[in-house]
């Protein structure tokens, strides 16, 4: 038991070392997040591409996703497209990960939270689009790393005021009302869908020292230096 929790240990040492490594060369990212099921036809999946498209002409920053279908596809397509860095922080899984075909440079990861920590590592910026259960589970480590100060100073920003306009009712009518967070902790996230807007806001975000941070499996811990 003793060994094969040493070399488990081994292995998830290895495996952050080598994404933190990968990330290393792209100093200046903004991570996107939203569903896997969305076609390029629909419109979430044209706005995400088109923001991409943006950030890379006007900003020359890496766009990041976790490099499958949907949202994932749309920012890496708008990046690839456009001449950027577009990045894919791949799992993989035993029948195999359906990745997109926009990804410039790609790191695969075996565990999970290797993968979600690397995701939120060092941007200076999250994107997040309309999702299922796998991005709102994203959507709320991030709230509560960024609530708890693990991350500080990193915009967390909502697209698609439609559908982040009731997630932000049920958190300010159900969770604030009942006292179960502060008035402050609802004001955390932002609802933008102006691009204009988001490029401002990611512009004004001062790039993110890598160090000192923390990490644990729980999820992505990153302290601002």
């Amino acid at each position: 038991m003793k060994e094969a929790t040493s070399e488990r240990v081994h292995e998830i040492t290895k495996e952050f070392t080598e994404g933190f490594g990968f990330l290393e060369d792209y100093p200046k990212s903004v991570t996107f997040f939203g569903s896997s099921q969305f076609k390029e036809d629909n419109p979430y999946y044209t706005d995400a591409r088109k923001l991409a498209t943006q950030i890379v002409k006007e900003l020359d920053y890496a766009v990041i996703s976790g490099g499958g279908p949907g949202i994932m596809e749309g920012a890496n397509r708008g990046a690839y497209e456009s001449g950027g860095q577009s990045l894919g922080l791949l799992i993989r899984l035993p029948d195999g990960q359906i990745t997109n075909k926009y990804i410039s440079s790609s790191f695969s990861a075996y565990y999970f939270f290797v993968r979600k920590v690397c995701l939120s590592f060092s941007a200076e910026a999250f994107i997040f689009y309309p999702g299922g259960y796998g991005t709102l589970d994203e959507f709320f480590e991030l709230l509560t790393l960024i609530q708890t100060k693990k991350i500080a100073g990193v915009p967390l920003i909502c697209v698609g005021s439609e559908y982040w306009s009731k997630v932000e009712i049920f958190i300010k009518e159900t969770l604030l009302a009942r006292g179960t967070i502060e008035a402050q902790d609802a004001t955390l996230f932002q609802i933008v869908d102006d691009h204009d807007q988001i490029i401002k806001i990611i512009k004004e975000t001062p790039v993110r020292v890598s160090l000192p941070f923390h990490t644990d499996i729980s999820g992505a811990e990153n302290v601002k230096a």
